[in-house]
């Protein structure tokens, strides 16, 4: 796939503002921490998301719910300045839009707490509908499970009765995941994530409770009948297919780390993109890990996701690295 290929994505999933506090440390229980300044930035991790692909050369349609409110309308104007579709959001009366509460150390860590808002009246049915109106268009959809359960189950349904590739960003670990994963969509858990969802496979046993992410992965994706994709941050990433077979991608050198918030929404997005143009699942992945180690020079979400461009620069750099 190369620079002028462009995918098409369908992404449902939560649109917030991110309110962001830099402190020298993250706070402990019950402590107080404080930081020089507050910063805003758009954010939630289905928006975020659909802004990576954007970025990444796809087309993308958004689906979600914001409040009627000015925040509302500002994070749905930053999506339209991405080139994001933004025609299937929901503005509601009488709920607030989401926002996500931020606190980053130094080292770009993070903590995040969330109010949900509108974001929580997420309605299936538009979400089924918008799904099965894309059939012959989308070539991937992303869906974010901080949307409520029966939407998110609405999203890998649909994709799965129309034939479209669907790619599920399993944080949280939603209950319903332990059904909806017979559908055959590709899940991206990161380490702790896999854990929590070979639990809600395991059905009191069937070798899902397998100590080591390489075990759950397997078992996962064998029981799912589907890839598997495990996000291991500062050690790439793992693909496990139905089979058994899996490969290491190793992470790609990150040029300075300042803000680690947005690089699995970054690695979502892009993914998504790559397997909507036609990519295999492990080639999309070694262009995930690349702009998600991109991703975290920049504070804020979305501020160091990179484009096409340079995805493809920093690629060909990293394929002429590999053994």
């Amino acid at each position: 796939m190369g620079p002028g290929v462009l995918g098409r994505v369908v992404v449902i999933g939560a649109v917030n503002v991110d309110m962001v506090v830099r402190a020298p440390r993250l706070p402990g229980p019950g402590e107080t921490v404080v930081g020089p300044a507050v910063e805003r930035f758009g954010g939630g991790k289905g928006a975020n998301a659909a802004v990576a692909a954007a970025r990444a050369g796809a087309e993308v349609r958004y689906i979600g719910a914001v409040g009627a409110d000015d925040v509302g309308a500002g994070a749905l104007a930053e999506l339209r300045a991405e080139g994001v579709d933004v025609d299937g959001v929901a503005v509601l009366d009488g709920v607030p839009t989401g926002v996500a509460l931020i606190a980053v150390d130094a080292d770009g860590e993070n903590q995040i707490a969330v109010g949900a808002g509108a974001t929580a009246a997420v309605d299936a049915e538009a979400v089924r509908s918008a799904v099965a109106g894309s059939a012959g268009w989308a070539g991937c959809v992303l869906v974010s499970t901080e949307i409520p359960e029966e939407a998110v189950a609405a999203a890998v349904e649909a994709a799965a009765a129309e034939g479209i590739p669907c790619v599920v960003n399993s944080a949280p670990v939603l209950p319903v995941l332990g059904t909806l994963l017979t559908y055959g969509p590709v899940p991206t858990p990161n380490a702790t994530e896999s854990r929590d969802l070979a639990a809600l496979l395991s059905g009191g046993g069937g070798g899902l409770t397998e100590d080591t992410v390489e075990g759950r992965a397997t078992a996962l994706a064998r029981r799912a009948k589907a890839e598997v994709v495990v996000t291991l941050g500062g050690d790439g990433a793992l693909v496990v297919d139905p089979g058994g077979r899996a490969e290491r991608v190793p992470a790609h050198p990150a040029p300075e780390v300042r803000d680690t918030t947005g690089a699995g929404d970054t690695f979502n997005g892009v993914l998504a993109a790559g397997l909507a143009a036609g990519e295999p699942v492990a080639g999309a992945v070694r262009r995930a890990v690349v702009a998600a180690a991109l991703s975290v020079g920049a504070s804020g979400a979305r501020a160091g996701m990179p484009d096409v461009r340079r995805i493809e620069l920093e690629l060909a750099a990293a394929e002429r690295r590999r053994p």
